[in-house]
């Protein structure tokens, strides 16, 4: 991996492109279009510009790393699978007895020494160019603007190394960082994440706190800094446990905190706890773009390099997108460090269509009446689940999780009011459709025990039941039932919103024989036909406990909040490509799509 573009070119599929195209929009536009398709592949663009400013970058930037399942499992070395074995048995270990029991243990402990990063005692690749705080310029890093409305250009994949004030505990993430100028980003590290726990530290004390961010390098690199490690554990020891050999790191020039050798590109400097700049909007993985809001500042005090350095980067947006695949290994990954708190938990499943953090789906091994329930408080309790928005709990008579309509029918002949659970608790720092920001509504489904024995007692076409609606409230405007086959359809209308949804429910009280389960969305930018983007719009847009009414059906109103719904934040808009660029990259060859992938994706607001 010493060569990660030569290892693309050899392992991934590489795609390169030398057509000179601009960091603003062109090239996102391309890698967020590549990512959505089945055969998608990393893509390196090797001439990238900035027309506004009229730049020509002297870097290549290297997109969709983890472009699919096979090259994730290669940049892991391994079945992800495989590390999860791993960390199994390591959670399982008791003291050997007998002296052969200790002889074949000894290869596994001899193998632990690798998973604690080393210090090195020079300096790595990553510090062959030095440029010092007088001619720092991150105009010289090709840094893109993804999405029309973001509030400028950002860094999308970049390590972020911190530590706490004592120097005890160091934690790499990955946050979004905003270019405001030559020399200061933007510090997007939200709430609740460790680098914003050290950085409370640092403020109480009064003093500047140091960051370092590394961009490139070992893919694993990447994937290690978004992985849900326990709070006080470094990340780059689960580099070790994958790789089975230490992390070399080196010490950043200008400050204490020790990042990978072989990196392509770091950035230094430090946080002043006393400063902050309005940061956003940025069009995020939810699919939506996330508010204007103030947060720290870096000021950048050194950046050093590689000889010939590769700026990695990534676009969020709409799924599906490269955390499809960055997530699918997590999940497998960290499925044993779930089950110490869960113990007859089987197998579990974060659709990326559910942005992973809105919506869980488990399998379990039921023992007694509330088990499931005492798993969803386990999972709402602990760590980053605790963020977890809709949690479906099956049986180990269920399908496999992965075989979504299977699944979805075995879910759906289990449904009643009585086995739908709804709490409040903690919400992700991007939730948007929370009344109150970081505290929202939780549902939870027991779907774990027999079929329910009563369906719909009529079950009308589409045509008929929405003639039927429309006698009720014209602002009903179109209608599609899904899964009629089982003891609960899914019933999606579609309405022109003129006043909130509880007003609807009751009116449509009367067709209760009807329907059994009932979403509502808006007409606007949602496509009936879609179920993929249906589901990612619900689960986005409702918050239980004012969203799910179960009488005299189960009703969750899925529109975009407003004052008809009591709501007083800020609604943001759908991330949307733009559709000059679309147009001009389909000409020149470099995207093929037809109105058909436009409209699947939601890639331009509908006509």
């Amino acid at each position: 991996m010493q060569d990660v573009v030569q290892w693309l070119k050899d392992n991934g599929n590489l795609k390169i492109i030398n057509e000179p195209l601009d960091v603003e929009l062109e090239i996102p536009h391309i890698a967020y279009i590549e990512v959505k398709k089945e055969d998608s592949r990393p893509i390196l663009f090797t001439k990238p510009v900035n027309r506004a400013k009229g730049i020509e970058y002297e870097m290549p930037v290297l997109m969709n790393i983890f472009a699919n399942k096979e090259i994730t499992q290669k940049i892991f070395g391994k079945h992800p699978d495989a590390v999860a074995e791993g960390i199994d048995e390591l959670l399982k270990l008791k003291p050997p007895k007998g002296i052969k029991a200790k002889l074949m243990m000894l290869p596994k402990l001899f193998s632990l020494k690798n998973v604690f990063p080393k210090r090195l005692k020079f300096i790595g690749e990553c510090q062959e160019i030095v440029i010092p705080k007088a001619e720092v310029d991150l105009d010289k890093l090709p840094i893109l603007k993804t999405w029309e409305e973001d509030g400028g250009p950002f860094i999308t994949m970049g390590q972020v190394y911190t530590q706490s004030l004592d120097g005890n505990m160091q934690n790499l993430g990955m946050y979004r960082l905003q270019q405001y100028d030559k020399n200061r980003l933007g510090m997007h590290w939200q709430i609740h994440k460790d680098a914003s726990h050290f950085f409370d530290q640092y403020q109480k004390a009064g003093k500047k706190m140091p960051v370092t961010v590394a961009i490139g390098g070992d893919p694993l690199y990447i994937w290690c800094g978004q992985a849900p490690m326990p709070h006080g554990m470094f990340e780059m020891l689960l580099y070790g446990f994958v790789r089975n050999k230490n992390a070399q790191l080196v010490k950043s020039l200008t400050n204490d905190i020790y990042i990978p050798r072989d990196v392509d590109i770091v950035i230094e400097g430090f946080v002043d706890p006393e400063l902050t700049e309005i940061e956003g909007p940025f069009g995020d993985h939810t699919g939506y773009y996330t508010l204007k809001e103030p947060f720290p500042v870096m000021e950048v005090e050194t950046i050093t390099m590689k000889k010939d350095p590769v700026f990695a980067a990534t676009v969020v947006g709409k799924p599906p997108l490269e955390d499809k695949y960055m997530g699918w290994a997590t999940e497998r990954v960290f499925l044993p460090m779930l089950k110490p708190m869960a113990p007859d938990l089987i197998d579990y499943n974060m659709p990326e269509n559910g942005v992973f953090h809105n919506l869980i789906m488990a399998k379990m091994k039921t023992l007694y009446k509330g088990h499931a329930m005492q798993f969803m408080h386990a999972f709402w309790g602990v760590g980053q689940m605790s963020f977890v928005k809709h949690a479906l709990f099956v049986g180990e008579d269920a399908p496999d999780l992965e075989e979504s309509e299977s699944l979805a029918e075995h879910i759906l002949n289990r449904l009643s009011a009585e086995r739908v659970f709804i709490t409040k608790g903690i919400v992700d720092h991007l939730d948007h459709s929370s009344s109150e920001q970081f505290v929202g509504g939780k549902l939870g489904v027991d779907a774990t025990e027999d079929e329910v024995e009563e369906g719909v007692e009529e079950l009308l076409s589409d045509e008929a039941l929405l003639n039927q609606m429309r006698n009720i409230d014209k602002h009903i405007v179109a209608l599609k039932q899904y899964m009629t086959q089982t003891k609960s359809p899914v019933c999606v209308i579609a309405v022109h919103k003129r006043t909130s949804m509880k007003m609807l429910n009751v009116k449509l009280r009367t067709l209760q024989k009807h329907i059994k389960l009932l979403i509502i969305v808006d007409k606007e930018n949602n496509d009936l036909e879609d179920p993929y983007m249906l589901i990612w719009r619900v689960v986005n847009n409702m918050d239980a406990q004012r969203d799910v009414t179960l009488e005299p059906f189960i009703t969750i109103d899925a529109t975009n909040k407003n004052a008809y719904d009591g709501f007083s934040r800020e609604w943001p808009g759908d991330t949307f490509c733009t559709k000059e660029v679309l147009d001009r990259l389909q000409e020149k060859g470099l995207i093929d799509i037809d109105e058909a992938f436009v409209k699947k994706f939601g890639l331009l607001p509908f006509k």
